[in-house]
């Protein structure tokens, strides 16, 4: 593979372990990019939103959106999802695997064993 890869979430995410393990058994090149310690930008959130849209990225299950207020929860529209997660990076499902443009929210071993041939 000669695309650049490059794996998105938070270090201390059991999932990101799960998928950086799995790249790792596969002896496969990647970058980390922890956007807690590192953050993340609005053009980039905005840019992965138009490929696999926000409901996709804002992770709903989590104990930080869980525990937002009410107001915050309700009437969410793209806009205020990218907000939500800029100003909380751990809103931001995880991992975000980034091959050559191409992205796969979450982990699954079989859509990676797909997304590597």
């Amino acid at each position: 593979m000669t695309d650049p890869v490059t794996i998105y979430g938070i270090k201390a995410c059991d999932t990101m372990k799960k998928a950086r393990d799995w790249l790792d058994g596969r002896r496969m090149t990647y970058a980390f990019h922890d956007y807690k310690a590192v953050g993340i930008d609005q053009a980039t959130l905005q840019a992965w939103a138009g490929k696999v849209g926000w409901e996709v990225l804002l992770n709903r299950n989590g104990t930080t959106f869980r525990g937002l207020p009410d107001a915050d929860k309700t009437g969410i529209d793209q806009a205020k999802a990218i907000a939500l997660m800029l100003a909380q990076p751990s809103m931001i499902k995880r991992p975000v695997l980034d091959v050559g443009g191409a992205l796969t929210v979450g982990f699954k071993p079989d859509v990676y064993a797909a997304v590597f041939g």
